[in-house]
Parts: C-alpha cells; structure tokens; sequence
C-alpha cells in the first residue's frame, strides 16, 4: 500500500509541475509552436509531454511586448472576425496530437462582446479548437446556416449546467456557458470558461479573461464541469491556469484524464 501511494504522489507531483521555463524544443518534454507576430510582440503555443508522452499541457503564450501594445476600443466591436489583427490562429507543435486540441484562436476584444452588459469588457477570448483551422474558418453566419449551429451535441457530452447561447458566430460556432458563472448571477465578469459546439460535435474549450483579471493576477487556476460521455477517446484536460515568469503570460490547460468514446 505504501508503494501504491508513493507512485500516486510521483504521479501527482509530475501532473502538478507543468510548466515552461525554456525555448529547446524537447527540453522538459516541451515542444513550441511557430512563433506569430501579434500587436508590437509575439505569441504562440506549447505542450509538454511526460515521458511516455502522455499530455501534461497545452498552453498559450503572449510576451508582454503584445500585452502592453493591445488597442483600446473604437466602438461595439463585438466577435469582429473581419479585423484580424485582434483575432490570431496558433498552430500547435506536431507533438500535440496526443491531445484533442489541432490549433488555437486567440482574440482580443478590446470593447467585449455580447450579450450586453455581461461580456462587454475588456478581454481575450483563448479559443483551444478540436477541429483543424479549414473546418473552423468554413463555419459560416448563423443566418446562412442556423440548422449546423442548432444541430448541439447531446447533453452528456458537455458539462452539468451548460447552455448554448442562442445563435452563433460565424468562423467560430456555437457557444456554451455555465449558468451558475458569478456573471451570469449578478456579479461583473473576471473569468469564465466556456464550450463550443457545431453540427453536433464539441469544438472547443475556451477560457475567457479579463485584462483587469490578468493584469491583477500572476497566478490562478480553476476546474470546470467534466463531461459524462466523450465523442472521441483521448486525454482531455480538467484545469485551467494562468501563470505569468520572464515578461510571458501563460494560459495553460493541464491536468489532463483518459477518457474512451462513449
């Protein structure tokens, strides 16, 4: 029994250490993406693996050349797909097909989004796509297509309490939130971690930030709801993190579980 727990704790230490403190592809079990220029700095993606290459993360990068040079609002830009400079695809290193996870989106929201008076602050929209970017970027306006977008998976494979938003966004798909979330009750929006589906397959996990709540935080993490049943067998992750060393902010998924198609 001693022995059963020792190799528990190793387990758990070695899942709780996720982290990056270097650029050597391999180094540590990390492997970058490509780098991208974004603003007047540069961002990217990482996973690290454990020796039998199982995932520990995937993360997202932003230096803080990028952090400190992001525009203010114009205006009500909403989810403005047409200005690209506010919206980033990431590609992942190759080493992150062990994960669902084929690319990411990162957005920058400088006046929020809908609905009104909830999501109209500041903020990044940190979008980890289970789908490729050519699947993703053919999504087209819920007019043109309503059918896709309301096709939602069945409830057992999203978490307890979560509801697609009505509607949806073009190049991204539907939205699902936690109705119990502190801004879906009344307090302001800091953190929150939504869902995302299209023609009845989850597409993405996305943890969505403040720059106040960033800004204020070098650190912080949090869980979400695990889904009962998964389309695809794999890992998948169970924790979200923020962690900020070296002039780079990191937002990583970690905590990763086997789950088998179900």
């Amino acid at each position: 029994m001693k022995r059963v727990f020792m190799l528990l704790t190793s387990a758990t230490l070695a899942f709780a250490s996720c982290h990056k403190n270097d650029d050597d592809q391999g180094k540590n079990g990390i492997f970058k993406g490509p780098v991208s220029k974004f603003h007047n700095g540069k961002a990217w993606t990482w996973v690290q693996l454990d020796s039998q290459n199982r995932p520990e993360c995937v993360a997202i990068s932003i230096d803080d050349a990028a952090m400190n040079s992001l525009p203010a609002a114009t205006g009500d830009m909403g989810h403005d797909m047409g200005n690209m400079a506010n919206h980033l695809v990431l590609k992942f290193h190759n080493k992150a097909g062990a994960t669902p996870f084929q690319h990411v989106l990162l957005d920058w929201n400088p006046a929020g989004h809908e609905p009104d008076n909830v999501y109209t602050l500041p903020h990044f929209d940190f979008h980890f796509y289970a789908t490729t970017a050519e699947e993703r970027e053919a999504i087209p306006p819920y007019e043109a297509d309503s059918n896709k977008f309301l096709n939602v998976p069945a409830p057992e494979y999203m978490p307890a309490n979560y509801v697609a938003i009505p509607g949806g966004v073009p190049q991204m798909g539907a939205h699902w939130v936690d109705v119990t979330s502190p801004e879906l009750n009344g307090a302001q929006f800091t953190q929150t971690f939504l869902m995302g589906s299209f023609d009845g397959k989850v597409t993405f996990y996305e943890p969505m930030i403040t720059k106040a709540f960033l800004d204020a935080h070098p650190s912080f993490e949090r869980t979400w709801g695990v889904p009962s049943k998964f389309q695809k067998t794999g890992y998948y992750p169970t924790k979200m993190r923020i962690a900020k060393k070296d002039g780079v902010t990191d937002i990583i998924l970690e905590d990763f579980v086997y789950r088998t198609q179900s």
